[in-house]
């Protein structure tokens, strides 16, 4: 394909000269019959790319509970039971809420909270992000995908086979490499495609949390732990298959190209005549316009400068993440009493991510729909949503564990509104030159709320567990 392959489209389909903040480009190959691929694409690599991060929460419980040797009926509920799990950290305790000991007014409270899986989880991912921006674009992008490929299947593994805390704690690790560099790696990926692909990677991103906890739950329903992880395997083949077997590839992504200009000869850099691939459409009308990784010629400071405009988009994410992720380990776990429904805390727990989870795939799918200019507003809904449920966590007000699903669900709906929105539209404002940078930049500030909410959630958890056990 020549050189001008790439045409900058303004949002309804017309050609632009590159010269405002619109970060939309789009090949010829990605036109017509192949936008059908390059959307299943993302959709799919969202989904594979954040389905192992889901598991690993998802099983945060588990992973707490299960003793030496052998998991409790709280971990399996299948008749058959493996010899070996995942290892134990430390014993529950269990918490009287009254004087009452019926079983409806007991909270066992882990002594290290999910937390302590969040950050394992998360704090690999954060260090990605960080350093990546300034260094990734020198590698290949099939090579990044190996190695999320490689380091989710270790990360089931490990955290599957382990018989001692430290190896499931290095396969939760593992799922946190592979998601951090999934996630900044196919984030810069979009700005080579239209701007419909952060839309249906977003969704994608939000199946594999509804995906992942109902897939995990219900499957525990029948299997072990082990079994469980076992069986996910299939996601990250999913992903590669993804990448190199259906997502069409513009020659940008192999090396950014210089765009010639409306009067230039494209034979004359030895390209093909008419520009395109065979069953491609025609080529519209050519344009002048920067590649997509001209950002990757600049040094640091330069880079930095870019930081200042982002805030608008990386603040309400950094908070609405923050809020969410506190509930989520923090909370979570304290909120299952008083209602006397016939399902252990493991598994109410468990149901807990799947309601949640399910309230962000609905919102990462709507801003096609839906989409929203003030995401501040999300964020400090999302952080009311923080002051209800700890109140209950310590009063236990609610009649009934409906309501507190509906809020989770709620929160869910709240978190992946606030991404996918402030993604989306880095695409649309941000200047061409730099969408490819600013896109992997900007996930840096979600996974810092998510850094601090685990290492806030852990002495929260331990003082609500400390306040119960003191009535």
């Amino acid at each position: 394909m020549g050189r001008e392959g790439y045409i900058a489209l303004e949002d309804n389909g017309d050609e632009f000269d590159g010269s405002g903040p619109r970060c939309t480009f789009r090949c010829n190959e990605c036109r017509s019959r192949d936008s059908f691929r390059v959307h299943m694409a993302f959709w799919l690599l969202g989904l594979c790319n954040n389905f192992g991060y889901v598991i690993m929460l998802s099983a945060a419980h588990d992973i707490l509970k299960s003793e030496e040797g052998a998991e409790t009926s709280d971990n399996f509920t299948s008749t058959t039971m493996p010899t070996s799990s995942p290892a134990t950290l430390l014993p529950a305790t269990t918490v009287n809420s009254s004087s009452n000991n019926s079983t409806c007014d007991q909270l066992k409270c882990n002594e290290q909270s999910t937390a302590t899986i969040l950050l394992a989880d998360i704090l690999p991912t954060l260090l990605i992000k960080i350093t990546a921006p300034y260094f990734m674009h020198a590698i290949p992008y099939h090579v990044r995908i190996f190695l999320c490929v490689l380091t989710a299947i270790a990360s089931y593994l490990l955290v599957a086979f382990a018989h001692i805390i430290a190896l499931s704690y290095t396969g939760v690790v593992f799922a946190s490499i592979s998601a951090g560099l999934g996630e900044i790696t196919f984030l810069s990926l979009t700005s080579h495609y239209p701007l419909t692909s952060v839309s249906y990677w977003s969704s994608g991103t939000g199946a594999a949390g509804a995906v992942g906890a109902w897939a995990y739950a219900l499957l525990r329903l029948g299997l072990s732990s082990r079994d469980t992880l076992l069986v996910c395997n299939f996601v990250p083949v999913l992903l590669g298959v993804s990448y190199w077997l259906i997502l069409p590839k513009p020659p940008s992504i192999l090396k950014y190209d210089v765009l010639v200009d409306e009067d230039s000869n494209p034979n004359e850099s030895g390209d093909s005549s008419d520009g395109t691939l065979p069953g491609s459409l025609e080529p519209k009308k050519k344009c002048r316009t920067t590649p997509p990784g001209a950002s990757a010629k600049m040094d640091f400071r330069e880079k930095l400068s870019l930081l200042r405009p982002l805030l608008k988009f990386m603040v309400p994410l950094f908070v609405v993440y923050f809020a969410e992720y506190l509930i989520n380990q923090g909370l979570f776990e304290l909120m299952n009493w008083r209602s006397c429904i016939k399902i252990t805390p493991g598994e109410q727990y468990r149901w807990f991510q799947a309601a949640y989870q399910f309230g962000v795939f609905i919102s990462r799918s709507s801003v096609q729909i839906f989409p929203i200019k003030h995401i501040w507003l999300l964020s400090l809904l999302q952080v009311i949503n923080v002051g209800i449920l700890f109140w209950e966590s310590l009063k236990h007000v609610f009649p009934t564990i409906v309501i507190s699903f509906v809020i989770i669900f709620y929160e869910g709906l709240l978190g992946g509104g606030c991404y996918v929105n402030a993604f989306s539209r880095i695409r649309k404002e941000v200047d061409p030159r730099h969408c490819e940078f600013s896109l992997g930049l900007a996930s840096v500030a979600d996974s810092f709320g998510i850094t601090l909410a685990g290492v806030s959630a852990i002495p929260i958890h331990s003082r609500v567990c400390d306040a119960l056990k003191a009535r």
